[in-house]
């Protein structure tokens, strides 16, 4: 993000918030850092969220036709009416097809400053058409506590300050339990205290996880959606990487994106 971006986005917080910001604008809007390059299809779940201006915002996953899932956090100065649906694309400048949103359902215990139950569904217009490189994706049903080569995948940051990249990028990663995930956090209290059981951490070494920009994204463990990117400490620093968890949200999700 550059530092005009950076400063609308603080004017826009301050607008909404007052003087003081949330906590969250001190730490990413979720970008991946030391990832790889992703094939056409290698992920067909994944979305685009965009303005009306075509700027990539956040990122999603398909659930069904009708419906994509995002974090509730990537409403924040956007709405349904100026929010473009892409699928399909592996490029942010060229290829997908375009979708229209139609609303968000921003799920009714969000909480903006703890993160909790960060999530909400897009639905789009027309309904979205699967092929080889569109596809949705199944939700986790199983509370995850640890898992090696999960994946996480966005458009974002080669290395952290760098540009973004516009091809898909996407990074083996590791579920940790949620008390090592605490623990990591022993010396920001508020930030342990956001560890609960509706979120899911993941841990890379340094140089390499998410940053600014790609909230929303998808977290993969065993073919399966585990969680959606919501929030960590800039960027790619050693620290865990923390998500909305699917598998506690799946009720809601499902009864939801009808």
């Amino acid at each position: 993000m550059n530092r005009l971006s950076l400063l609308f986005v603080l004017v826009g917080a301050v607008a909404v918030f007052g003087t003081t910001l949330p906590a969250e604008f001190l730490e990413w809007e979720g970008r991946i850092v030391g990832g790889q390059n992703a094939n056409p299809g290698q992920f067909p779940h994944q979305v685009s969220l965009r303005s009306s201006a075509n700027a990539h915002f956040c990122g999603g996953s398909i659930v069904n036709t009708r419906y994509v899932l995002s974090a509730a956090h990537c409403s924040l100065n956007h709405f349904s009416n100026d929010t473009r649906v892409v699928v399909g694309a592996n490029l942010l400048t060229s290829g997908g097809i375009t979708h229209y949103s139609t609303r968000f359902i921003i799920h009714q215990s969000y909480n903006k400053i703890t993160y909790a139950n960060d999530i909400m569904l897009v639905q789009t217009a027309p309904p979205i058409a699967f092929n080889n490189f569109v596809r949705p994706i199944a939700l986790g049903a199983t509370y995850i506590t640890t898992g090696r080569s999960a994946l996480v995948s966005g458009w974002g940051k080669l290395v952290a300050n760098g540009k973004n990249s516009n091809n898909l990028q996407w990074l083996n990663t590791t579920i940790i339990t949620m008390a090592d995930c605490r623990n990591r956090f022993v010396f920001k209290p508020a930030y342990a205290a956001r560890v609960i059981d509706n979120t899911i951490c993941t841990l890379n070494p340094s140089g390499q996880g998410t940053c600014m920009g790609d909230s929303g994204g998808p977290l993969t463990y065993g073919r399966y959606l585990q969680g959606v990117v919501s929030w960590g400490i800039p960027c790619g620093q050693g620290y865990p990487d923390v998500y909305a968890r699917v598998s506690f949200h799946r009720k809601w999700i499902l009864e939801n994106a009808v």
